[in-house]
This record gives C-alpha cells, structure tokens and sequence, in this order.
C-alpha cells in the first residue's frame, strides 16, 4: 500500500483559494480545484472552517474583485500589461485579485459593457416587483376598458333618449 505525502499549505495560499471559490460565479468547486490543482474535498473542508482559522491574520485581507471601481481595474489591467505567466500570477496575488478577473475586466472594458453582477435576492425582488407592476397595469388597463364602455353606453343612452323627445 503506497503512503501520500502530506502536504501542507500556506495560510495565504488557502485564503486566496477560499476567496476565488466565494467569487467562482458560476463555476463549480470542482473547477476551482482542479485549476489549483488541489483535491476538492480539501477545498470544501477549508470552506467549513472558521474564518479566523484559514485568514490567520487581518493583514491577508485585501480588496474583494468586486470592490474595485473602474479607474482602479484599469489601471491594474495597465500595470499587469507585459506580465505572463508566473511573473503575472505572482503580481495578482500581490494585489489580492486573479488572472481571471483582470481576463473578465478587460473584456468588460474592450465590448464596454459593465460588470455589474445581480444577487439571486435582488434578481428574486426584481422579479415579484416586475410581476406587481404587470398586474397594476393589467388591472388599470381593465379599468379603463370598463369606464370606456360606460362612456359609449352613456352617450347611446343619451342619443337614445334625444330620439324620443324629438
């Protein structure tokens, strides 16, 4: 029976592995470590741990991707400009971001669309507020279908009426 070695990881390195889970989108945790080249069960087993436990210490705490405004990316996608490889990998984990998110920004800036990402509780709220206001509308278009047909009964009525008395 063969042995595998233990292998140890820095605080740092787990954080920034915990960090690109929580900010995966859409991709599995699978995905995330098989692009670490981890097993995903260890990656699933840091996610159940305490915060304080993976972070260690406040100073590993940097911007979240998300928290960058759009002066800040470009200039980081400037700065990483002539980087590759593990010279660029090296620099973003510098900056607390990945290669993937300087991937996404430039993209967002080259077809100029923005990044702005909807939580599924804002997309939820989004929706019932769409589904009301498409009932209101339903409702008053009723309303005004019935005080138009009380309008043309009201004028027959009238004409009706002026018939007689001439």
């Amino acid at each position: 029976m063969k042995l595998k070695k233990k292998t140890y990881y820095t605080k740092a390195f787990r954080q920034q592995a915990l960090e690109k889970v929580y900010n995966r989108g859409d991709r599995t945790v699978q995905a995330i470590a098989d692009d670490l080249n981890i097993n995903s069960w260890t990656l699933k087993n840091w996610m159940k741990l305490p915060k304080n436990v993976v972070e260690g210490q406040a100073d590993l705490m940097t911007k979240r991707p998300q928290d960058w405004n759009q002066s800040e990316r470009f200039q980081l996608i400037l700065d990483s400009q002539g980087k590759a490889g593990e010279t660029l990998h090296a620099w973003c984990r510098e900056q607390g971001i990945f290669p993937h998110h300087l991937h996404a920004w430039r993209k967002a800036f080259e077809t100029g669309t923005s990044e702005t990402a909807v939580s599924r509780a804002d997309w939820r709220e989004l929706q019932v507020s769409h589904q009301a206001l498409q009932r209101e509308l339903k409702r008053k278009e009723k309303a005004l279908a019935e005080a138009a047909a009380l309008l043309v009964l009201q004028k027959k009525y009238q004409a009706l009426w002026e018939e007689k008395d001439a």
